[in-house]
C-alpha cells in the first residue's frame, strides 16, 4: 500500500522517492498547486478504489495528511 501511495507522488511531482517524507507539503513544495492536488486525489482514488469526500480533498495538503485521510477510508499506509 505504501509503495502505491509513494508512486502517486512520484508520478505527479516527478520527484525521487527519497524526497517524500512528512514535511513534503504544499507549504514546502512550490510546485504543489490545486492542479497537482487534484491529480493526487484522482490517482489515489483510482489506485485504492475509493471516493474522497470534498472536505478530505481540501485537506489533502501534505504527504502526511494524505496518509491520515486514507486511513479514514480503511487504507493503512
Amino acid at each position: 500500500m505504501e509503495q502505491k501511495y509513494r508512486q502517486v507522488f512520484i508520478e505527479v511531482f516527478g520527484v525521487l522517492e527519497s524526497a517524500l517524507n512528512d514535511d513534503f507539503s504544499k507549504d514546502n513544495v512550490k510546485e504543489w498547486d490545486s492542479v497537482h492536488q487534484l491529480n493526487i486525489v484522482a490517482l489515489l482514488e483510482e489506485a485504492f478504489d475509493i471516493m474522497f469526500e470534498p472536505e478530505d480533498i481540501m485537506g489533502f495538503t501534505s504527504y502526511k495528511a494524505g496518509k491520515e485521510i486514507l486511513g479514514k477510508y480503511g487504507v493503512e499506509i
